[in-house]
């Protein structure tokens, strides 16, 4: 395939607001994870949540206010993006930009809010609750379709945490349709009591803070993010761009992953055929690396059979949190700055590494020099994928 430049990119996570912040926690192997509860949440756990998401949307965005969408609009503030898809559309057209967005929950802590204040004697929902413009997935697309001012197509994909990591992937389908002439694609997850208490009931929730790869791990902690990047086409030497993609849908189990991980190998094997690469001019995997045990051991089995023992990996969750839908765009960026800025990400929480864990896992924060990293991102039901980020040749 041909190389889509990253025209721009931002994230918010845990970590801050923006690229800076990001980059700064990564390098400096800060944590942005905490048991501060979330809500009236009485579950022993971490989460990782992003602060100043307490100020509502007012005026024209009143009837879109939700945590998702102002974490959202918080996102599109970042790192010039908003100038950047503008001058985009200048260029191509707005009706010739299209919206690729990932999302697993959406809006869905304002559905919560709603049920709390049902009407006793009617058991009508509260008059201001619209699910359209929160609850409703394709409302994460929509949304930012609409900040943007933009007119081409806008879709939401939810296949949980792979959710924006695949976005990549029907964009770049739309683009070589020629369906549109460029593309914002991200992806936003905030935090609900939903998600808490339903991994929790999976007996996927770790009391302590997560450690993926460590002996002892004993599970995921929930974070919320947001994340968007500017894909167009015509990269040039040197650009930094999404170079590969691959997909695979195992369907092993709806939440337990092929023990030996071969949905994960044929994902990563297509996104290295597609950017027309060999395993060793990958320079560092951001693993999915949720600290289940279950999931680290599927993922380290299927990285061991592609690159070896060789290659760095690590898992960021232990800075975010999983961050569910969001994970994908949120690590892609931080595989894109581990590019751009020559660093490897260490999997900071990682006390004692799993002996039967054979991956090179990074545990301290180190610079190198990163050609191309592969980020990996696999959801519920066997939807996995991968992105290849890197300079362009």
């Amino acid at each position: 395939m041909k190389p889509l430049r990253l025209a721009a990119m931002t994230a918010t996570s845990a970590l801050g607001h923006g690229l800076a912040a990001q980059r700064a926690a990564l390098e400096q192997g800060r944590s942005g994870l905490s048991q501060t509860p979330f809500e009236h949440c009485d579950l022993p756990c971490w989460t990782g949540a992003v602060e100043g998401l307490d100020v509502p949307l007012t005026g024209t965005w009143a009837a879109w206010d939700c945590r998702n969408n102002r974490l959202s609009e918080r996102a599109l503030d970042q790192d010039g993006f908003r100038a950047a898809v503008a001058a985009s559309a200048q260029r191509h057209g707005a009706d010739r930009v299209g919206v690729f967005v990932g999302t697993s929950t959406s809006g869905m802590l304002s559905t919560e809010h709603a049920y709390r204040a049902i009407d006793p004697g009617t058991g009508r929902l509260p008059a201001d609750y619209d699910y359209r413009t929160t609850h409703n997935p394709h409302a994460a697309a929509e949304f930012v379709r609409l900040q943007l001012g933009l007119q081409g197509p806008a879709l939401a994909i939810c296949t949980a945490c792979s959710s924006s990591a695949k976005v990549f992937a029907a964009a770049y389908r739309a683009l070589d349709a020629g369906w549109c002439d460029a593309a914002v694609v991200g992806g936003i997850d905030s935090l609900c009591l939903t998600t808490l208490y339903g991994f929790h009931s999976l007996q996927l929730i770790a009391d302590d803070i997560c450690r993926p790869a460590d002996v002892h791990r004993k599970g995921i902690s929930i974070g919320e993010a947001a994340g968007f990047a500017l894909l167009e086409r015509g990269a040039r030497s040197g650009d930094l761009a999404l170079l590969g993609y691959g997909e695979s849908s195992d369907a092993y189990h709806m939440s337990a992953p092929d023990p030996d991980g071969r949905g994960a190998q044929l994902a990563m094997r297509d996104a290295l055929e597609r950017a027309g690469l060999h395993a060793a001019d990958i320079g560092y995997v951001n693993l999915h690396g949720t600290a289940t045990p279950a999931n680290d051991a599927s993922e380290d089995r299927a990285v061991m059979r592609v690159f070896g023992a060789q290659t760095p990996c690590s898992s960021t969750k232990g800075y975010t949190g999983h961050t569910l839908g969001a994970a994908g765009i949120v690590e892609a960026v931080i595989a894109a700055l581990a590019v751009e800025h020559g660093f490897l990400p260490a999997s900071i929480t990682t006390r004692e590494k799993d002996p039967a864990i054979e991956g090179n896992i990074v545990l301290q924060p180190q610079r190198a020099t990163i050609r191309a990293a592969l980020s990996n991102s696999f959801g519920f039901g066997g939807n996995n994928a991968s992105l290849i980020l890197g300079r362009a040749a």
